[in-house]
């Protein structure tokens, strides 16, 4: 069994640092709007038959100011590299998701992934391509959710894990989160808030 090097995360600041560093070097914004699972608008590309395309918003679900300080401090308490990814860009913005899966172990530079081994920690910035910002709530309630192939960025953080973090300390088991709802469900039924 092969044994894994050893390694110590950064703080927030300095893997955040290392980033924009990269991003100026690359061309692109340093000024980063961070989205979550709950922010990505994934659609039937309209180019390809059954192909996809990404978009993102921040209207419907906005993050709170301090999501991406509690993904990253849940994603350090891993042996997964944690990623910062760049989807596209927005004018005078990138736009950014942190990700953690060991999904990406094997990620290599040929992959367009930098990698701060000693860190445990991967930077993608990706194409120089335009994100599109959807503001639209139909197409927002129409994007795609399942049925499509495993992408990089189905492994990002979701808010409603990040609010479980805030409630609880930490995020819940799935048999835990079933119970809420259908315990929140038995409230309303019985005329009690939830």
């Amino acid at each position: 069994m092969k044994s894994e090097a050893p390694f110590t995360r950064p703080s927030l600041k300095e893997a955040l640092d290392a980033w924009k560093k990269l991003l100026a070097e690359r061309g692109f914004a340093t000024d980063i709007i961070w989205i979550f699972a709950e922010n990505l608008c994934v659609e039937k590309s309209r180019a390809g038959q059954g192909g996809f395309h990404f978009g993102f918003q921040t209207r419907f679900t906005p993050p709170s100011e301090d999501a991406l300080d509690i993904a990253f401090e849940h994603f350090g308490e891993t042996n997964a590299p944690i990623v910062f990814y760049r989807l596209g860009g927005r004018p005078g913005k990138s736009v950014c998701m942190l990700l953690c899966d060991s999904w990406f172990a094997n990620k290599r530079k040929a992959a367009g992934f930098f990698r701060r081994d000693e860190w445990r920690v991967w930077f993608y910035p990706g194409p120089k391509d335009e994100i599109e910002e959807v503001t639209d709530l139909t197409r927002w309630l129409r994007r795609v959710k399942r049925g499509r192939a495993f992408h990089d960025l189905d492994f990002g953080m979701t808010l409603e894990t990040i609010d479980e973090m805030k409630m609880y300390g930490r995020a819940l088991a799935p048999y835990e989160r079933f119970a809420a709802v259908m315990l929140n469900r038995l409230r309303r039924f019985l005329g009690q808030p939830a």
